[in-house]
């Protein structure tokens, strides 16, 4: 009986010192995530901030009705739905070529990862420097009788951007894909050898079911930057871009500025509750593929 309240109290008190370590962490949380993003559900269902009238989801009809926020919605998912795709698929591409012993491949590896360590002023100098237009691109096309185009003011701003965002983020990729591949297990892929299976039978297969994780994670990663490339174009183009590259953090900075924070909330949490919705479609998918191999 002794022996039982004795262990008891142990229990209660590892739970006890459990919980002092957890709580500057769950503090943290609380503060910096829970509380604001409670404040922006609350500055979405009401009027303004002033009054705080609660007007239900009138907020969020307002935003989806709104022209602006329609054409930020289509051009963030197009440029998303371009630049995700290949970001992936091209680093995964960089990774299985570097795999390959290749003359000079850690002075490959080390070129693409040097868009990593360009700060974000630095990379727009460049590509004002390039698609300017005046700039080299144009004059590089000049000599083969092209007429100057107008980059960042025309339908092919759209591919720029795209352009910057693989230049920024393929080598990021392209490094977890070759750790990947790395880790596929060795008695494996002789096996598949030994069964005269093609490389790309073993690469469809074998490689990508155990790349599956990694995938994942990559277009994850690539969806959150493909958000994010709002910097880029911001400090290119300023507040108001060619319609084309009109994103979604665009619409919530300017409304920001004009101190519309209900817009700016509901405009947020829809926003949110898209990437929920596609983040999880991604680990059902994920889940599906890569279930045998963790079995």
């Amino acid at each position: 009986m002794k022996k039982m309240r004795k262990n008891g109290k142990i229990i209660k008190r590892r739970r006890r010192s459990s919980g002092l370590f957890i709580a500057p962490g769950f503090l943290g949380v609380l503060v910096f995530f829970l509380v604001p993003f409670g404040v922006v559900i609350f500055y979405s269902m009401v009027d303004n901030p002033i009054s705080a009238n609660f007007v239900g989801l009138q907020n969020f009809g307002l935003v989806l009705n709104n022209v602006a926020f329609q054409t930020a919605v289509k051009n963030t998912v197009r440029f998303s739905a371009i630049a995700v795709p290949l970001s992936v698929v091209l680093s995964l591409l960089l990774a299985i070529v570097l795999e390959a012993r290749l003359p000079f491949r850690s002075q490959f590896r080390t070129f693409f990862l040097s868009p990593m360590m360009v700060p974000v002023a630095s990379i727009v100098l460049i590509w004002q420097v390039l698609f300017h237009y005046n700039g080299a691109v144009n004059d590089v096309l000049g000599v083969f009788g092209v007429s100057k185009i107008d980059w960042f003011k025309s339908e092919y701003s759209t591919i720029v951007i795209v352009v910057l965002f693989l230049w920024k983020n393929l080598g990021y990729n392209m490094i977890l894909f070759m750790a990947a591949l790395a880790s596929v297990p060795k008695d494996i892929l002789e096996v598949a050898r030994l069964e005269s299976a093609t490389p790309l039978q073993t690469f469809f297969y074998i490689k990508i079911r155990y790349l599956s994780s990694t995938i994942l994670f990559v277009t994850i990663m690539s969806l959150i930057s493909s958000f994010k490339i709002f910097r880029e174009i911001y400090l290119l183009t300023t507040d108001y871009p060619y319609d084309t590259i009109y994103m979604l953090q665009h619409y919530m900075n300017n409304k920001f500025k004009s101190l519309d924070y209900q817009a700016l909330s509901a405009a947020a949490i829809l926003m949110s509750l898209v990437m929920i919705v596609i983040i999880g479609t991604l680990f059902i998918v994920e889940n599906h593929f890569g279930k045998d191999v963790e079995g």
